[in-house]
């Protein structure tokens, strides 16, 4: 009878192992389950070398879609591991089956390695762990949270829902910006056509008449003269400006001077303030709805938010609670947050029910951001064909009064 290595948890979330005979894996598994023991891995004992041969042969053989790790793949897998889980298939043996159906080349090898770092003796968090690129600190610490407390699979939905909400969101403001940036690209696509080609056909055509040009004429063959000139120059001057910038932006004075630039500026200044709070509110839930402690679940998100003006503020909400003040009075303390968030984290730590409040903070902030954008959206398109008329007009006018002239010369 073939032995098998059996890694579990007991009902206190602590590690048990041991080596047992059966008939197959599943058979020790139904074993383990009657002992209250959540199974996290079964080894067979004696490896065939052939498996690997045949792993190796299919890896040469597969064909992938990308390369890199989507968002989409880490949703796609979070579904499918908790639903193998949830039909009570080991972690092991439920990655060897998702690896098989995966179209990224580095997601794939990812969860072989995963496999390997597992009949190591490694728990299912820490073999993510060693892909921080990959697994995110919130991912590995739920994913932890969900093994200690044998409810796994309860927690990869849970996580799948947020990585699809968070997704969803992102495509939202994306496709809200799409239509202005497509505006302005073709207005100025314009502004440099009429510059670049219809000024200087006007201007050799008043060259052949002894006639003084109008002030506004004048100025608009200058600006032309000089873009033709220059272009070169001025798209050079652009690039090694952005690329300046770019640098700049990735010191770490410089992203925080970035960062706190977008909490000042008119007008946008509350748009970027909702996107940090809707992402604090969005990831406080989802740690703390499964499990994890408050103060963990600060640690985990003081590292997770991408900005850092956000990151030292919720590393001072982190000290305040570690001190014993309720969050609601960390939040306020931190002069970041709207009254109504401290009230209804005030209320939620009150009756016991402060993911779900948070989740509604998350759900204000999200309908904020979109109506914003929507709003931004309906008065930047009068705005800007309002700003081309004017240019486009003027453009017009500069070429067509020295014609006037020309008329009136002629008609005398």
């Amino acid at each position: 009878m073939p032995k098998f290595v059996y890694i579990a948890r007991d009902s206190k979330g602590t590690k048990v192992t041991g080596t047992e005979e059966a008939t197959s894996a599943d058979e020790l598994i139904s074993r383990l389950q009657l002992k209250n023991l959540v199974v996290v891995n079964i080894i067979p004992e004696l490896k065939e070398e052939a498996v690997a041969v045949a792993l190796q042969a299919q890896r040469r053989q597969r064909r992938y879609r990308h390369y890199g790790v989507t968002s989409g793949d880490l949703v796609i897998f979070s579904r499918q591991l908790a639903t193998l889980l949830g039909a009570g298939v080991t972690i092991l043996k439920s990655l060897d089956i998702i690896s098989k159906q995966v179209y990224s080349r580095k997601f794939y090898n990812v969860l072989r390695e995963l496999e390997k770092y597992m009949e190591g003796g490694l728990s299912f968090h820490e073999a993510m762990s060693k892909y921080p690129k990959v697994f995110s600190e919130l991912w590995t610490n739920l994913v932890e949270s969900g093994e200690a407390s044998g409810n796994l699979a309860v927690i990869l939905n849970r996580l799948a829902s947020y990585l699809e909400s968070r997704a969803a969101f992102k495509r939202k403001i994306i496709s809200s910006l799409i239509y202005p940036i497509i505006l302005m690209i073709v207005g100025i696509g314009a502004l440099v056509f009429l510059t670049v080609k219809i000024i200087p056909t006007f201007a050799e055509l008043f060259k052949g008449f002894n006639i003084k040009l109008p002030l506004l004429t004048q100025m608009l063959i200058q600006v032309s003269y000089f873009i033709r000139k220059g272009i070169f120059g001025i798209i050079g001057i652009i690039v090694v400006l952005f690329f300046v910038f770019r640098r700049y932006i990735k010191t770490k004075e410089g992203r925080r001077r970035f960062e706190q630039l977008q909490f000042n500026l008119p007008l946008f200044d509350e748009f970027f303030r909702s996107l940090v709070v809707e992402r604090f509110s969005s990831e406080m839930s989802t740690l703390i709805e499964s499990g994890v402690p408050l103060l963990y679940s600060l640690e985990i998100t003081e590292h997770s938010v991408s900005n850092s003006v956000m990151a030292d503020i919720v590393r001072k909400i982190k000290e305040d609670v570690r001190e014993g003040k309720s969050l609601n009075s960390s939040l306020d303390k931190s002069g970041f947050f709207e009254p109504m968030v401290i009230q209804m984290v005030a209320i939620g730590e009150e009756v016991g029910e402060l993911p779900q409040m948070l989740k509604r903070i998350n759900t204000f902030y999200e309908e904020y951001t979109e109506t914003f954008l929507a709003r931004f959206t309906s008065m930047f398109e009068p705005i800007m064909l309002i700003f081309m008329g004017i240019v486009i007009g003027l453009m017009v006018v500069g070429m067509f009064l020295p014609i006037f002239q020309i008329a009136q010369i002629g008609g005398m």
